[in-house]
C-alpha cells in the first residue's frame, strides 16, 4: 500500500504502479447476494449444479462484481491524505477477460496514469488491474477515474 501525504506526493506519483492490494475471497454467498442486490440471477453465478456441468466447471462471479469490487481494493492500494473527500468519476474503459471463479482470490494492482487539476482537487487517471491468484491473465482492467476533493 501506498500512502500519499497529499495531492503534490500523488502528482509525483505519475506513471508508476502506486500499490497493490490484499487479496480478497470471492465466495459464492458474496456471489449470491450481488445477484439478489441487481436481479442477475444468471444460472452461471447462482446455481453450483448446472454450473458444475457448464463451461466453467463451476459458479462463477459476475462480471459488475468483480467491476465493483475494484474500488475497495484499489482504496486498500493507496490512500491519499489532505483531502475532504475522494469519490468515484467514472470508468472510461473496461474489459472483463478472466472469469472468476466461487471461492478464487482477486487483488488490486493500481497504476496511475495522470492527474489533472479541477477545481477544488485533482482527478486522478488510474489503471486497475484485477488480478485473479493463479490465473496467467487478469480477471478485469479498468480505466477508473477518482476525484480527490480538498
Amino acid at each position: 500500500m501506498t500512502d500519499f501525504a497529499d495531492l503534490e506526493e500523488l502528482k509525483a506519483a505519475v506513471g508508476t504502479e502506486i500499490g497493490v492490494s490484499d487479496w480478497l475471497r470471492v465466495d459464492q454467498d458474496r456471489i449470491d447476494t450481488f445477484a439478489e442486490a441487481t436481479g442477475d440471477h444468471q444460472w452461471i453465478h447462482v446455481d453450483p449444479d448446472r454450473a458444475a456441468a457448464g463451461p466453467y466447471g463451476r459458479t462463477i462471479a459476475h462480471g459488475f462484481l468483480t467491476l465493483s469490487l475494484s474500488v475497495p481494493l484499489a482504496n486498500q492500494a493507496a490512500t491519499v491524505g489532505g483531502i475532504r473527500m475522494g469519490i468515484n468519476y467514472g470508468l472510461d474503459k473496461v474489459r472483463f477477460i478472466t472469469p472468476v471463479p466461487s471461492g478464487g482470490r482477486i487483488r488490486a494492482r493500481v497504476t496511475l496514469d495522470a492527474v489533472r487539476d479541477i477545481p477544488g482537487g485533482v482527478q486522478a487517471e488510474r489503471t486497475v488491474t484485477i488480478e485473479l491468484e493463479g490465473a496467467d491473465k487478469p480477471a478485469c482492467v479498468a480505466a477508473s477515474i477518482a476525484r480527490y476533493l480538498t
